[in-house]
């Protein structure tokens, strides 16, 4: 009788772990509480920071700490098949957290410039925090790229990270909550969707900063580069747009056709003076507004890497790493020298805020902010 209870026993609690397991199978929080994808990344703001690992059934790796969002490391496979980290970063959190020329974050509540820190909404006057001499930079001096967020799930290809802004903070209005999706897909893509609420009209403008190299080291000027644009936007002597909008057929902004990043950056063209390079937003050929639209394809013939970018946002920066200028020590022991990094980031054009004419960046009670990126590699 004993005997046959024991085994009665066995039997129902079998089972019942059976139907647990299957029930994690599917379930993501089950994946969430029993992932062991984070390590400790250091402390900020007098709060523990991890650092997440996201893979893929193809091999590839992304590594994101929820200190700015920061994709710290991003591994994906060349023409041999062979995995090495095609970002530039640092190797521990102390380094981000000292100084940075944005590697890899999370940028907001505005990227790019607004011209002398100012803009006027519904006949008011904001005035931001100033960090990019006269102008406010990529939200100001403490953007979204040094802010800790809020872990809210993590399984083995995503991480979903939550902040929420203060009226005021940097000097832009209302309370902006902002979530923050990665994953990275068995397609080999890197997707991020930003979404973002307001209690009160403001300006928002989220995009990514990750500096690429296929090659993993030396200049980026061999990387092959298309862009699907027809038109950029000039700037002046401080990088802030005069309003126009101009063709870039003739000029050393067209990359509608494959083409070096090397190959005209040094033309004398005072755009290029102006931004030592390649520092400016292209306006995407998008069928419609919101549209998920094929930004750019690069590609690096030595190690056969190939990013395809997509985005739903109108404008890309397109910058080259003109002011990395050895000072910097990352990853691995290496220097970061000029041009050994470039950056693709898909956004509203800079300083919409002062300009009517380019498409609006404000965001109203009852309005979803929506933004999605895509980095998809490949290898050819």
């Amino acid at each position: 009788m004993r005997k046959n209870s024991f085994n009665l026993a066995s039997i129902l609690i079998a089972g019942f772990l059976a139907l647990l397991f299957a029930g994690c199978a599917t379930s993501k929080r089950c994946k969430m509480n029993s992932s062991s994808n984070s390590i400790p990344f250091g402390k900020a703001d007098g709060k523990t920071i991890s650092l997440y690992t996201l893979k893929n059934s193809k091999g590839a790796e992304a590594q994101i700490c929820n200190y700015g969002g920061i994709v710290t490391s991003l591994k994906v496979a060349d023409k041999n098949g062979d995995f090495s980290d095609v970002v530039l970063g640092y190797d521990n959190l102390e380094s981000y957290i000292k100084a940075t020329p944005y590697f890899g974050c999370l940028v907001g509540r505005y990227g790019n410039r607004i011209a002398g820190g100012k803009f006027a909404l519904n006949g008011k006057d904001y005035w931001l925090a100033k960090n990019n001499e006269q102008n406010s930079l990529h939200g100001g001096v403490k953007g979204f790229d040094k802010v800790v967020w809020n872990v809210v799930e993590a399984t083995d290809n995503s991480l979903t990270l939550q902040y929420t802004s203060k009226h005021l903070e940097e000097g832009f209005p209302g309370n902006l909550s902002v979530k923050a999706l990665y994953s990275l897909t068995d397609e080999n893509a890197l997707r991020l969707e930003f979404m973002a609420t307001t209690d009160a009209d403001t300006h928002c403008n989220l995009t990514h900063h990750s500096y690429f190299n296929f090659a993993g080291k030396g200049d980026i000027l061999g990387h092959i580069v298309t862009i699907n644009a027809d038109k950029f936007t000039p700037v002046d002597a401080n990088l802030i747009p005069t309003g126009d909008v101009r063709p870039v057929k003739g000029t050393p902004f067209d990359f509608t056709s494959p083409t070096a990043i090397g190959l005209r950056i040094e033309n004398v063209d005072e755009q290029l003076q102006f931004g030592k390079g390649y520092d400016h937003n292209w306006v995407l050929n998008q069928s419609s507004a919101r549209a998920l639209t094929h930004a750019a394809t690069v590609s690096e013939p030595t190690s056969g890497r190939v990013m395809d970018v997509w985005t739903t946002e109108p404008g890309m920066q397109f910058y080259t790493g003109n002011f990395l200028d050895s000072t910097i020590m990352g990853k691995g022991g290496l220097t970061y020298a000029f041009r050994n990094g470039f950056c693709m980031e898909p956004q509203h054009y800079p300083d919409s805020p002062n300009h009517p004419a380019f498409p609006s960046t404000v965001l109203k009670p009852g309005q979803t902010y929506k933004n999605i990126i895509i980095y998809k590699f490949s290898v050819k």
